[in-house]
């Protein structure tokens, strides 16, 4: 097994070399072993995918922390973490997560402008900025290069202002985040506009962009990294609700035929072992 120094040089590599590269979300240990087994070159943890696991609409910090540890533990790819908005609105307070995130395995993770307060749900400029900052200096303390991802949240929670979104982007670089990331942003030009605007890498997460833009088009674009939050997550949701209204509505079992293939879920779960 790499170190976590290896799998965070790794990591940063990723973001060096040029084109677009795609960072996929497992939700668990064994979703991270079949995309290990696939070939990807790092993983994601998402906040959304381990909810559905729970049941759950909302995830405390402490079971965001435990499935990193679950999804490093799985396999030998650098992982970063879906840390919301590191469990608190005081800075000192929030970037305490980034520690824990690290001693978890994980070699990256984000800070998001998103309070959880649907009353307010975007902090205000300064003190996101602050978060940010915060969340760095406890990266910049680490024995390792832990990429610090910063997060502008405001087109998921109703405010589809793009100057106000560039403004904080631009704001969370010159604090010192590594990569930049706005979910969201949907169609091409926007994108273009975004990634323009900024000189880290930009992640572009598609569960909410434009499902028909392809990593070619992005890269050309300017997008370094590509993640898809929950959308695997929703995507298995999908194919289990299809099975079961199948067997409900119709009393049949034709699902059977597209189970993953047994022998390679075998193999990819051995994989460690």
């Amino acid at each position: 097994m790499r170190t976590q120094m290896e799998k965070a040089e790794a990591f940063r590599a990723l973001h060096a070399r040029p084109g677009a590269f795609i960072i996929p979300n497992p939700w668990d240990a064994g979703t991270a072993k079949l995309l290990a087994a696939m070939g990807f070159e790092a993983l994601a943890t998402t906040s959304l995918g381990l909810a559905n696991t729970l049941g759950s609409a909302t995830v405390s910090l402490d079971a965001i922390i435990a499935n990193c540890r679950m999804i490093a533990d799985a396999t030998d790819l650098p992982v970063n973490a879906d840390l919301e908005n590191c469990g608190a609105d005081d800075p000192k307070t929030a970037a305490k997560a980034i520690g824990r995130a690290a001693e978890a395995g994980c070699v990256g993770g984000s800070i998001e402008d998103f309070s959880g307060d649907p009353r307010q749900p975007i902090y205000d400029f300064q003190l996101a900025v602050e978060r940010v900052q915060a969340a760095v200096e406890a990266a910049r303390a680490l024995p390792f290069p832990f990429t610090l991802t910063a997060r502008a949240e405001n087109f998921l929670h109703g405010r589809i202002d793009l100057d106000d979104t560039i403004k904080r982007l631009q704001a969370f670089e010159a604090v010192g985040a590594d990569v930049l990331y706005s979910p969201g942003v949907h169609d091409i030009d926007t994108i273009r506009t975004v990634v323009s605007s900024v000189g880290k890498p930009f992640n572009l997460v598609m569960g909410f962009a434009d499902p028909t833009l392809t990593v070619d088009q992005l890269s050309a674009a300017g997008v370094k990294r590509i993640s898809v939050g929950g959308a695997m997550a929703r995507y298995a949701l999908a194919a289990f609700l299809k099975s079961a209204r199948e067997m409900k509505d119709h009393g049949a079992f034709t699902y059977v035929r597209e189970m993953a293939p047994i022998k390679e879920v075998r193999a990819a779960f051995a994989v460690g072992e």
